[in-house]
């Protein structure tokens, strides 16, 4: 506290109590957007046509895509409608400089198409150990393979993924075969398109935006990888297949604890669904059963986002869902019949009642070694101040930091770096993108910037990271779940993609430690079924596992 006090002379009154605050929670965010070359705009091709996909998008992912062991950038956008065309506008891929600033290199990249885009899945489906991107889409999805040379190259149609368009949101990568190859799994949203828009209004004279009810439902799709640069659509055969869902966010989980990867899907409107793996290659839908399709009310929910995780340090997989104003954020405790919605008792429910949520992650914030809970939220209408006195299109993001106790608290205005500034949020992703041990934040918004927030330690507290590479695993180590024990303390972690909304945190795990300086032991579970074990290892480091071959750590993060 002496720094800030030396220095409250040079601070705004309101800054310096920003900078009081964060120091008493013990980290504090900054945004660091401008100073880190970050200059993105969404657009939704919006121009008076009120087209649904105009209020989703778009999502954001951290990902190491020249293998450099630095985080990069991903920003997902849109484009003007066909008929409507004004500007050119595509995705953005940021390099990270490794000096807390980024470069554009799209166009270098050859990833400079344009296309209505809405989320992002990272992964190395061919196993080459360099990461490949599918870009949902409204329309065609597309599937970049990245060479290893920097670049990118659309490989959609000859890998068998050209032959389906949608209306597809979240996506993610997994291993549900558990052959060593990365599967795809896609969220679609509703059968919608521009020559089938319908009319809505809210006066029976001016076109409104129109809710999921007004269209038809549409089925996840799951893709099995071949292992030769081509996937077949099992979304039948697996049991995936059902025509009802509006799906816009999946989370990978292992809900028997069997190693075998399941999945949670939010619905907006609809029943969640929580496939299960048979271990045959099929899934079968347990979610009314273990109390995730509804809410305690016993309806269908507008869910939107989803992240899948132990916050509660008991070694099984607790759930957050983020849904539409005035319905509250589901949050779910495992139990021994399923799960249990625990957020209005938890301090999540009443928070998040007048807010519209989308983008969720659980991560480490303070690294006291809880997983505290990050919240992107904004309306999807302009007009709502006009429907609805207690909410507004921009709303503040919110960052529940977690007791330990079974209580969280909403932090975010206490928490620096303007975080708390009302936005239309949607993607939401986390990262150590200056490798100094700590997780950062990357935001979207609705037709509006993307936000970097920087998280910087004041209490000192410490983190050990892992990063996994799969040998009969699948490369990326997806699935892989580990465990550290540290002092009495036990946490888990899986290695996942997807979660969130539209987004991809990145694939290293961070385990906060406070001011331990060493774990005793790491247990990994692979997801080939081998399991290994390393003890007495220090934090302040970053550790490379990789399959069968033992680890290593670098001095730093």
């Amino acid at each position: 506290m002496a720094g800030l006090a030396s220095s409250a002379k040079l601070l705004s009154p309101s800054l310096f109590a920003a900078q009081a605050n964060s120091a008493g929670l013990g980290f504090r965010l900054t945004d660091v957007t401008e100073q880190a070359g970050i200059q993105f705009q969404h657009n939704t091709g919006a121009f008076g046509g009120k087209y649904l996909p105009e209020t989703m998008g778009s999502g954001c992912a951290f990902l190491d895509y020249d293998c450099d062991g630095w985080q990069d950038i991903l920003l997902i956008n849109g484009c003007d409608w066909q008929g409507y065309r004004k500007t050119r506008t595509t995705l953005r891929l940021y390099r990270n400089n490794r000096n807390g600033t980024f470069t554009d290199v799209t166009l270098r990249a050859g990833l400079d198409h344009e296309f209505y885009g809405m989320g992002v899945a990272v992964g190395d489906y061919n196993n080459d150990g360099f990461p490949d991107i599918l870009i949902t889409c409204v329309g065609q999805n597309h599937l970049f393979r990245n060479t290893g040379r920097g670049t990118f190259v659309d490989v959609t149609n000859s890998s068998g993924l050209g032959k389906r368009e949608g209306f597809s949101t979240s996506a993610l990568w997994f291993d549900y075969d558990r052959d060593g190859l990365l599967d795809l799994f896609v969220c679609n949203y509703v059968k919608w398109s521009p020559e089938h828009d319908i009319f809505c209004s809210l006066d029976g004279k001016h076109k409104s935006y129109c809710t999921p009810e007004a269209y038809r439902g549409e089925t996840c799709w799951l893709f099995h990888n071949r292992g030769d640069g081509t996937f077949e659509d099992v979304t039948a055969s697996s049991g995936i297949f059902d025509s009802s869902c509006k799906s816009l966010g999946v989370a990978l989980l292992d809900d028997n604890q069997d190693g075998w990867p399941d999945l949670l899907v939010a619905n907006d409107t609809q029943p969640n669904k929580l496939y299960r793996n048979q271990r045959n290659g099929t899934f079968r839908d347990i979610a009314v059963e273990a109390g995730l399709a509804f809410s305690n009310e016993g309806k269908a929910r507008a869910g939107m986002g989803i992240d899948a995780a132990d916050f509660e340090n008991t070694g099984s997989t607790g759930v957050a869902i983020t849904n539409f104003d005035n319905e509250m954020i589901g949050l779910y405790r495992p139990t021994a019949r399923g799960f249990e919605d625990i957020a209005a008792q938890a301090g999540v429910g009443m928070a998040s009642k007048n807010s519209l949520g989308f983008g969720c992650a659980f991560l480490d914030v303070n690294l006291d070694g809880w997983l505290d809970f990050a919240v992107a939220n904004g309306h999807i209408d302009e007009t709502v101040r006009n429907i609805r006195g207690n909410v507004g299109y921009a709303q503040p993001p919110q960052l529940f930091l977690n007791a330990g106790n079974g209580h969280f608290h909403d932090v975010a205005a206490e928490a620096g770096g303007n975080f708390d500034a009302p936005k239309v949020g949607r993607g939401l992703a986390y990262a150590d993108f200056d490798r100094d041990g700590d997780l950062d934040l990357l935001l979207t918004t609705n037709n509006g910037p993307a936000y970097l927030y920087r998280n910087d330690q004041l209490s000192h507290n410490r983190s050990i990271r892992f990063h996994l590479v799969g040998t009969k695993s699948n490369r990326d180590a997806i699935g892989a779940t580990l465990r550290v024990f540290a002092g009495g303390m036990t946490q888990s972690r899986m290695v996942k993609g997807g979660s969130s909304y539209l987004s991809q945190s990145e694939l290293p795990v961070t385990f906060g430690l406070e001011t331990r300086d060493r774990i005793d032991r790491v247990v990994i579970e692979w997801p080939s079924g081998r399991t290994e074990e390393y003890k007495d290892l220090a934090s302040g480091h970053s550790y490379l596992c990789t399959e069968g071959k033992g680890i290593s750590s670098r001095a730093g993060y």
